[in-house]
């Protein structure tokens, strides 16, 4: 089947699938996460034939919209969005809008400025954004229009001055009318059934008592029901009220005039508009499809697989009977569909209620919601291989009309689809073979499924025949599979079992309706030796796979005692680490106020020395015991160690921690990592990238030096600056020069250590010169500006050798 033409023009057994598979069903759900009219409208007639790069597209847009509804408070803001396409003909063939229907273009309008406006501030959504990007919103029109119409969808007085000045008269002269038609009232009182003015054919009139019909003189409009009242309109306002027409008349005129004229200004761009619509509609479609996936909790699948992969999948019709139909949930069993990608053919067997028809139709959902751009009800990864078409022939076919019978009915559809196979195509046959003689039917059926299994991407069928189970053994492209019973309740339990054959356990259950044993016996005996041992080579098979998976979920259960284990270790880990965190800043503190402590006694010294009128000597001496002070505090710093940390590599499976996803890495960039979930991507940091299990931990390790964290230097590091009047040269007001022969004959008798020169801000020739000078002098080892507290830039404190 060619899928271009498929999309266009799809054959009449393609859409005969989606009747049996109820496609029209999903659609209405689907329909019901639209945001807008036309969106649901569009989401209830979806055709899935379409192009592999259309369905990955869609499925591109799906992953956008999920994203940005998750990020986005309420999601992307598609309100006010109407149908034009019906307003749109009108105006191109020079049809007049009414003023509701102009309004619905501006608001559209406006609705589409505001979902490109979130659209384009983000980065979440280039496939989206690259839509909505084509279309143009024309705010002049919309201006237009909202200066014209208002929210009722009448003619604004603003509309023209024309128009203004129209209805400025026409009130002007209502007024008038009613003025006077209020003192005929007034004066002929006893007249006057009811003291109202109304109207009759636009004209102002006064109800006026049959009776006293010649007590006001004028023309009579109309009469009441009882012929009590007549409606007149007095000879004084006869005039008044023909003026008040034709007011009213060039009124109308004025305001189709401006209808008119905006709806020109429509015509003339509809086809961008109905562009507009088109993308609108794209995006709420996307939606729509967002919030269902998200609803069923769904992944995206992936069609770069020869692989047919679907875990734990649930019917999604099932689903929502489960959760919003149904006045009593049930819990819809999942399923486990794992193809292998040489295999062709798959025979499901088993007795009647097990759901191998339920097993046909959620398959089938899968792949055509899949082209539709809808996620998966299935654990991740989602592996679907790509299918062309999906034909099925599932239920009875009978028409009484055609005389045909069930079997009849059933090779008429099969013809078809045999006629329609071109490609990549899935079959689904329920109960194939069968309404006619068994070994007959046996035969067709093993014939049409050899024959599928060459023709055919791939073919699934549900059988009672017996004989179909032996093709596994005899062409390796053919597998088996079961649906589960539970042969002590003689229930089933909906699980279907992969490579083991299935009974149809019709004794077993018949002896438990009730039916006599001696009957049973014989249909035994019939059966033949060959049948008992089949079916006891079959339930020896089952047993050993409930053994398997009985071991299989203790070994789970272990395991997830492990992974519990490990969360606590490494939670009392991480309470080691912050107590030692804690240890460490005690000591810190310790050391530091041991630190100020010293600091505090030498500054008493200090201080007593400068009251002393101490030396630089002497303050020298006070420094180098302040040194001496401070290393005996310093904290000994431990020699760097060496950690490990994981660290992994492009191509591989790693797990996201906050978002509790697994996905690839497929690129590294300094410190940012690009990991791949489905059709999504995330940039990362390395801390919130976490192993799938130990196993890749330990094999993805590697050494990472720990950086000692760096002390400051303290007071005492630094040596101690005291200030005293022996080591300040105030130089301020001099020449360069005359500073310079004073300094170089200062600090050739000073001692060693620090010494203030002030030489203030002024013009900074000063500064410059004195700081040049200093640059030169043999004795100065450094130098720079003084605290802001001692001086700033106005002194230079310099280091003496």
């Amino acid at each position: 089947m060619n899928a271009a033409a498929a999309t266009l023009h799809p054959p009449d057994i393609l859409v005969e699938t989606l009747e049996l598979l109820e496609w029209s069903r999903l659609c209405e759900h689907l329909a019901s996460f639209a945001a807008t009219r036309i969106g649901n409208s569009a989401c209830r007639t979806i055709t899935p034939w379409m192009s592999r790069q259309q369905s990955e597209t869609l499925l591109a847009q799906t992953g956008e919209a999920i994203a940005l509804d998750l990020s986005l408070p309420g999601g992307i803001p598609i309100q006010g969005i109407c149908d034009l396409v019906p307003l749109l003909q009108r105006a191109e063939l020079g049809g007049v809008l009414q003023g509701r229907e102009l309004s619905d273009v501006a608001n559209t309008l406006a609705g589409a400025r505001k979902v490109r406006r979130v659209l384009d501030e983000t980065e979440e959504a280039p496939l989206l954004q690259d839509a909505i990007s084509s279309i143009r919103t024309y705010p002049e029109i919309e201006r237009d229009i909202n200066r014209c119409i208002d929210e009722r969808g009448e003619v604004t007085d603003r509309a023209s001055e024309t128009l203004g000045n129209l209805r400025g008269n026409i009130r002007t002269l209502r007024n008038c009318v009613r003025d006077k038609l209020q003192n005929i009232m007034s004066a002929k009182s006893s007249a006057i059934q009811e003291m109202v003015v109304t109207e009759r054919d636009s004209r102002f009139v006064i109800p006026i008592k049959a009776s006293h019909r010649d007590v006001v003189k004028g023309l009579v409009h109309d009469s009441s029901a009882s012929g009590a009242t007549l409606y007149v309109e007095p000879n004084s306002v006869v005039s008044d009220n023909n003026q008040l027409r034709e007011l009213q008349a060039r009124e109308r005129r004025e305001e189709e005039r401006i209808l008119r004229q905006l709806s020109e200004q429509v015509g003339e761009v509809a086809d961008d508009l109905r562009h507009l619509q088109a993308m609108l509609v794209l995006v709420d479609g996307a939606i729509a499809r967002a919030r269902y996936s998200l609803w069923l909790n769904a992944h995206p699948p992936s069609f770069d697989t020869d692989t047919l992969s679907l875990r734990t999948v649930r019917h999604p019709l099932l689903l929502w009977q489960s959760q919003k139909d149904s006045e009593q949930p049930f819990e819809v069993v999942p399923i486990d569909l794992a193809i292998a990608p040489e295999k062709r053919a798959v025979v499901i067997t088993g007795p009647n209620t097990g759901g191998k028809t339920v097993t046909l139709k959620t398959l089938g959902l899968m792949v055509v919601m899949a082209k539709a751009g809808i996620f998966l009800p299935a654990r991740e990864p989602v592996l679907l291989p790509w299918f062309d078409g999906v034909f099925a022939d599932i239920g009875d076919e009978q028409s009484l009309q055609q005389s045909l019978s069930t079997f009849s009915g059933h090779i008429r559809r099969i013809s078809r689809v045999l006629a329609a196979i071109d490609g990549d195509a899935l079959v689904l046959l329920d109960e194939v073979g069968a309404g006619t003689d068994p070994s007959e039917g046996s035969a067709l059926a093993a014939a049409l499924l050899e024959h599928l299994a060459h023709t055919a991407r791939l073919t699934v069928a549900s059988t009672h025949y017996g004989e179909l189970k032996a093709l596994k053994y005899q062409d390796p492209m053919f597998e088996n599979a079961s649906v589960e019973f539970d042969s002590s309740s003689l229930a089933p339990t909906y699980r279907l079992m992969w490579g083991i054959p299935g009974r149809s356990h019709a004794l077993a259950i018949a002896l438990r309706l009730g039916l006599d044993e001696v009957v049973i016996d014989r249909a035994k005996a019939r059966l033949g030796e060959d049948s008992f041992q089949v079916d006891t080579a079959i339930a020896g098979l089952e047993g050993q796979r409930a053994e398997q998976e009985e071991k299989l979920t203790h070994l789970n259960s272990l395991q997830a005692q492990l992974e519990t284990l490990q969360q606590e270790m490494k939670e009392r880990a991480r309470q080691l680490d912050r107590r030692e965190a804690e240890l460490e800043a005690e000591k810190k503190a310790a050391i530091e106020q041991a630190i100020r402590s010293a600091q505090g006694e030498v500054a008493s010294v200090i201080r007593r020395l400068q009251k002393q009128g101490a030396t630089g000597r002497d303050a020298q001496a006070a420094s180098e015991q302040l040194k001496r002070i401070g290393k005996q505090t310093q904290k000994r710093q431990p020699e760097p160690v060496v950690a490990t940390e994981f660290y992994p590599e492009i191509g591989d499976r790693v797990r996201l921690r906050e978002l509790d996803r697994v996905g690839e890495l497929v690129a590294i960039e300094g410190g940012s990592f690009t990991v791949r979930s489905g059709i999504l991507k995330f940039n990362v940091n390395l801390s919130q990238i976490e192993p799938l299990d130990e196993v890749q931990a330990k094999q993805r390790q590697r050494l990472q030096p720990v950086k000692t964290p760096k002390i400051p230097p303290s007071a005492a590091d630094r040596g101690l600056q005291v200030r005293t009047s022996q080591n300040t040269l105030d130089i301020r007001g001099q020449r360069v020069a005359d500073a310079e022969y004073q300094l170089d004959d200062w600090i050739a008798n000073a001692a060693s250590g620090a010494v203030w020169i002030i030489h203030g801000h002024g013009t900074g020739k000063l500064r410059a010169g004195v700081q040049e000078f200093l640059k030169r002098h043999p004795r100065v080892a450094s130098f720079e500006a003084a605290e802001a507290n001692d001086g700033g830039t106005g002194v230079t404190v310099a280091q003496i050798n």
